[in-house]
């Protein structure tokens, strides 16, 4: 029997990057700071992949691909833009290798150079926005609406697989649009698709909100984000989307004829989530046994079990197992018949336990004679035993009952660890435990920075639907209009 998982409430890092390894998710790579996504890891990834291309569509983008290298030109087109991503870029300054003279290795061809240095791609504003000079001319030709599946390279110096790596995978949308109220509503349109795709399949509760000046993307007018709370209190930006305003338009020098055959710059917007989304799903449901998956993301969503002492038994088993096997298929749901031999039931269980599968069926020789199933639920490690008659329809309506049942945990925890606080006092050992905490700010960067650097705590967002209350800052005792989400953050 392996060991058992560290606790959450003992060693949160320990225990989330075992959960990664023993769940089969993925593995540090030879190349530092960087990962291996394994298939099961990776057919998570799949799942989110397909369910968001999905959204991204049913809303009007199409997707499309632009070079992974940048030139080093682009990039400082955009002052801001540059200075905000200058600290992680991975440069290519030469193009061949060739035989060490001392017969040792390779070394760099020093007649290779080349004559821009190349940035692999931290980020594609730059590179798309000079595709666009040439694909806008007049008001016909917006709004572009585009999106790109990639991966990308920031060269952390402190990296955990999925959280923060120096290359990760990404979508990355990119668009165009004749007016500024089109892309501010563009920009907000893409906030609610990810909050409906975090909190509908992920079961993931987020807070929607504005990012302060100090912690937007560089080049953005304006950031929204989401922001979800993990089981250990800390906060973790799960998805952002941003109003350019005109910047990179102007950068690029891209113009168009308006309707009133006027040139004009067009207005944009960038938005993306990434692979730091399998981060959030393990750390916002998982638990001191193993992996727990929503449904709707679970590869495997029902195990079958066969408990058997000889091939007879298993024969047997086999036959009334085929056709619940195509029942739950033909429902769309996927499952895994395990009559494997190389291990054990009992091994099986916790197997699949470690690794989320969200239903798991056992059926043994007893269940046979009593026409009965076991039926055993991830989420809240209960079992009972059910009819095989009407096992499909009951299976089909747990898996629902089990995502909402995962969503309102979540939702639970985060109302448990949501304080309001209104003096440092309170605010300064509310941190220390953890939580969002909802404070007053009086709104200016410098506060922000001070608060950064006395507690570690951040700003998260500014909510949307905040109420607005008056009250005065924390910090600076100055007037403030509403509360803030500070948090310590991944």
């Amino acid at each position: 029997m392996s060991k058992a998982l560290p606790k959450r409430s003992e060693n949160y890092s320990e225990w989330y990057n075992e959960i990664v390894r023993r769940a089969d998710l993925a593995e540090n790579s030879a190349v530092r700071g960087c990962m291996v996504i394994k298939p099961y890891g990776f057919a998570i990834w799949e799942k989110m992949q397909r369910a968001l291309d999905d959204m991204f569509k049913a809303t009007g983008h199409q997707n499309a691909y632009f070079p992974l290298f940048v030139p080093r030109s682009f990039l400082e087109l955009e002052e801001e833009h540059a200075e905000g991503f200058a600290k992680e870029c991975a440069v290519v300054t030469h193009y061949r290798l060739k035989a060490n003279p001392d017969g040792k290795g390779l070394i760099v061809d020093p007649n290779a150079k080349l004559e821009e240095e190349l940035i692999i791609r931290p980020t594609s504003e730059t590179v798309i926005w000079n595709a666009y000079k040439g694909w806008i001319q007049s008001w016909r030709d917006l709004p572009i609406l585009v999106n790109q599946w990639a991966n990308v390279v920031r060269w952390e110096m402190r990296t955990r697989i999925f959280l923060r790596t120096a290359e990760f995978l990404w979508q990355e949308g990119h668009t165009a649009h004749a007016t500024e109220q089109e892309a501010i509503e563009e920009t907000e349109t893409i906030l609610r698709v990810y909050a409906d795709f975090a909190e509908n399949w992920m079961a993931l509760p987020v807070v929607q909100g504005i990012k302060s000046a100090n912690e937007r993307f560089a080049g953005a007018v304006e950031t929204y984000c989401i922001e979800g709370l993990m089981q250990d209190g800390k906060a973790l930006q799960c998805g952002t989307s941003h109003f350019l305003g005109q910047n990179f338009s102007r950068s690029f020098d891209v113009k168009f004829v308006n309707k009133e055959n006027q040139l004009e710059y067009p207005w944009a917007t960038s938005w993306g989530v990434s692979t730091r989304l399998m981060g959030a799903l393990i750390m916002a449901h998982s638990d001191d046994n193993g992996l727990v998956l929503p449904p709707k993301l679970a590869p495997i969503q029902v195990v079958i079990v066969p408990i058997h002492k000889s091939a007879e038994d298993l024969t047997t088993i086999s036959e009334i197992v085929a056709p619940i096997v195509e029942n739950l298929k033909a429902k769309g749901i996927s499952v895994k018949y395990d009559d494997s031999d190389n291990q054990r039931s009992g091994w099986k269980f916790a197997e699949y336990e470690l690794r989320g599968v969200p239903v798991r069926l056992g059926i043994g020789m007893r269940d046979v004679e009593n026409g009965t199933i076991e039926v055993a639920r991830r989420d809240t490690l209960t079992k009972e035993s059910r009819p095989i008659d009407g096992i499909t329809d009951h299976v089909s309506a747990l898996l629902d009952e089990i995502q909402q049942n995962i969503y309102s945990k979540a939702l639970k925890f985060r109302e448990e660890n949501t304080f309001n606080v209104d003096s440092w006092e309170e605010f300064t050992k509310q941190i220390e435990k953890g939580g969002f905490v909802m404070a007053h700010w009086d709104g200016t960067s410098e506060t922000e920075e001070k608060i950064k650097e006395e507690t570690k705590a951040t700003i998260r967002c500014i909510p949307l639907n905040t109420i607005e209350e008056a009250g005065k800052c924390i910090y600076s005792g100055k007037d403030s209009a509403k509360r803030v989400v500070f948090a310590r953050a991944y």
